[in-house]
């Protein structure tokens, strides 16, 4: 039981990076939320619902250059029954130009996971980042 929510999160970082917006709706809970802090802006969000994430997804995608990966280490199962999980995670998000790669930023993610009936799914999503954007 434990390996189905660390595959939950290692999919989401793939789906974001893709970007693959079905296998990312797919892992989103229909309510799920989304909140960042950020140095110096204070918290953003939260980004609520699955609508809303998919759309602010999509607009970073468009506002981005170069290809994004968010590199996820240190993954541990917090809590854990049998219909949710709490997943923390150490984020290096790199941005690779063609020309060079860069640590774009670093954080720490915590991840508020339901099981459904289709698997673990993202039902709030935090992310503490060390860094501006």
């Amino acid at each position: 039981m434990i390996t189905e929510p660390l595959h939950a999160v290692a999919n989401y970082a793939h789906a974001l990076d893709e970007p693959n917006m079905p296998a990312l709706e797919a892992i989103l809970t229909q309510d799920t939320t989304w909140t960042f802090t950020v140095p110096g802006q204070g918290v953003l969000g939260p980004v609520a619902g699955r609508t809303a994430v998919l759309a602010f997804v999509r607009d970073r995608h468009a506002a981005q250059t170069g290809r994004v990966r968010h590199h996820l280490s240190n993954v541990v199962v917090q809590t854990a029954d049998a219909d949710s999980a709490e997943v923390r995670a150490y984020l290096l998000q790199t941005r690779n130009t063609g020309d060079d790669v860069r640590v774009i930023s670093t954080g720490v993610y915590t991840f508020g996971l339901r099981r459904s009936e289709s698997g673990w799914q993202i039902a709030d999503l935090t992310l503490a980042l060390d860094n501006a954007l």
